[in-house]
């Protein structure tokens, strides 16, 4: 199969959790013989930050520094399935070219459905959404699933919905040894966000508080001058994907921070949760509904509901915390891999 993707990025992974999930799809797509195109507008603030200039595998990067309806009706010759995400700068454009073909089989990959779904009940605009919403595509995926695909038929007009949940390149993350600069008791890695700051604040911050004996690792871009910095709290700017394993592999544990739209609608698992968990590390998270569905709590993964739970994760031992992220790493493995998201996205192509 041939598909072309207009979305948000693929050649950078700083500030966003985009690039890497397209990076693993088109990787395992290629394994499978599929090609993938990526149209990808050349913004200014992601420019000095590419960490990838090609498509992995058979597939194609178009990167280009105005929309050209052209451009994409010609790549769309001879496509199975033409997919626009959200964050996409030329959403509506897109759109319309796509809802202007006949042959491919449309589809609208909301990666951000939570955000999507609260400006859209805030009465606020959707700059990646058209005037016409959802309803001209065949399906309608989402990264969020429960509750989130009812708000997509409600308020966008979406005929079909599905799930394509994150996933994790193997060949990526996987386990790795630990580096001295990144070691640390307890770790997070993930951009700055206001709306999981408080959660932030309540599962790392107050913690590394409590325990001002332990090491705090805290890796991400964007983290305005004015955070709450404590003095066992050590800071590594952006890191890219190639570094991840080693940073997660460098403490015995990581944690996991859901943005509170995302957390309220429950069924949404990060793609940081599933990077973690294939490098053989436990993962500490908030509660959100439905994440029994992606690991069993207590076995394959940590939930934590305050800083007290924090403290005691931490406090575990190191054998406790080996054992859970060995069962999390068979559980990545098995369920939760790129190769297994490209094959359900294909059945879904084949089917609509």
């Amino acid at each position: 199969m041939k598909l072309v993707v207009f979305g948000l990025t693929i050649t950078t992974s700083w500030g966003n959790g985009h690039a890497t999930l397209w990076r693993g799809l088109a990787a395992a797509l290629a394994r499978r013989g599929h090609r993938l195109e990526f149209f990808e507008r050349d913004l200014p603030y992601y420019a000095p930050h590419r960490d990838l200039l090609e498509v992995p595998g058979r597939g194609a990067l178009h990167l280009y520094p105005e929309w050209d309806d052209r451009a994409a009706r010609a790549s769309l010759r001879g496509a199975d399935a033409a997919i626009v995400t959200s964050y996409c700068p030329d959403g509506p454009a897109a759109a319309a070219v796509v809802a202007d073909c006949e042959s491919p089989v449309k589809i609208f990959y909301d990666m951000d459905t939570p955000v999507t779904v609260e400006r859209a009940q805030a009465g606020l605009p959707v700059e990646y959404i058209g005037p016409r919403g959802l309803r001209d595509f065949d399906v309608v995926l989402s990264f969020t699933g429960g509750r989130a695909l009812d708000a997509l038929r409600d308020l966008f007009g979406a005929r079909r919905t599905a799930t394509l949940y994150g996933s994790v390149d193997p060949n990526v993350h996987r386990p790795a040894d630990a580096i001295a600069r990144f070691r640390g008791d307890f770790s997070y890695l993930g951009t700055w966000a206001e709306n999981r700051q408080h959660a932030v604040e309540q599962l790392f911050l107050e913690p590394a508080r409590r325990m001002p004996d332990r090491r705090f690792m805290l890796a991400g871009a964007q983290y305005p001058a004015d955070f709450p910095w404590a003095a066992n709290i050590f800071y590594v700017n952006h890191l890219p994907p190639a570094e991840h394993p080693a940073f997660f592999c460098s403490s015995p544990l990581t944690l996991n921070v859901t943005r509170a739209p995302m957390a309220a609608m429950g069924h949404c698992p990060s793609g940081r949760l599933f990077e973690a968990a294939a490098c053989g590390v436990p993962v500490l998270t908030d509660w959100w509904e439905g994440i029994e569905a992606f690991f069993r709590p207590g076995e394959e993964i940590l939930v934590a509901r305050g800083p007290e739970d924090v403290v005691a994760a931490v406090s575990r031992s190191a054998e406790e915390l080996s054992r859970i992220g060995h069962a999390a790493r068979e559980r990545a493995l098995q369920e939760h891999i790129a190769v297994a998201r490209a094959d359900e996205l294909i059945r879904i192509i084949e089917a609509a």
